[in-house]
């Protein structure tokens, strides 16, 4: 019996809240009945639909595995000059096959390049999975699109948490005018939430040291 997994991620653009990257793993000739629940991408499916499959599928699936990644763990990586924000997402992709040990792993890649993500992700691996890298990998492959629905529901979950302690902070990201309000008016307040590596913030702490010398 071949076992394959399924690895996508949610929140890598945001300057609000956690990045999540999900694994999911079933037997290969299962996969077929993860189709038949409806499971798509993510991006395709409402909220509300998102949520009614959520259980469904970890009810399916023979194992799991999520990974949630704060701002300040995102921070502390884009710091480290010896690596970014595509081989710390790679470092978890890595981790999560190593758990979860399938025959076959299927990868939403994050890179352009998928020859050096995958070399650069089997370098990381102690197991011989096959890797299978692609783009737009949640369109096709079920076992994609469950991970990527596993990883944004929890990511909007804990948005939604998020929300009842910060106040309404929108979508969290960049190009929202109400995430870019919100973070005029909060992020000396509460700053563990937001992606201080993000330039949108460090835009906003220029703006706002330049406003200060300009007072003097």
């Amino acid at each position: 019996m071949v076992s394959i997994c399924g690895i996508d991620e949610a929140g890598k653009g945001p300057v609000i809240g956690p990045l999540v990257v999900c694994g999911v793993k079933i037997a290969e000739e299962r996969e077929s009945e993860l189709k038949a629940l409806g499971v798509n991408d993510s991006k395709l499916l409402s909220p509300k639909r998102r949520e009614f499959l959520f259980d469904k599928i970890l009810d399916l699936v023979d194992d799991h595995k999520l990974v949630v990644l704060g701002p300040s763990d995102i921070d502390a990586a884009l710091q480290d000059p010896s690596t970014n924000l595509l081989w710390f997402e790679a470092d978890h992709i890595a981790g999560i096959i190593n758990s979860l040990n399938p025959d076959k792993a299927f990868i939403d890649c994050p890179s352009n390049n998928i020859s050096a993500f995958d070399d650069y992700l089997r370098s990381k691996l102690n197991t011989d999975a096959e890797l299978v890298s692609e783009h737009k990998a949640d369109k096709n492959h079920p076992v994609v699109a469950a991970a990527s629905i596993i990883a944004k529901v929890t990511r909007d979950r804990a948005i939604e948490e998020l929300k009842k302690k910060y106040g309404n902070f929108g979508s969290g990201y960049p190009s929202d005018p109400v995430t870019r309000a919100w973070l005029e008016q909060n992020y000396r307040e509460y700053p563990k939430i937001i992606r201080k590596s993000w330039q949108t913030f460090k835009n906003l702490i220029a703006k706002k040291e330049q406003k200060g010398l300009s007072d003097f």
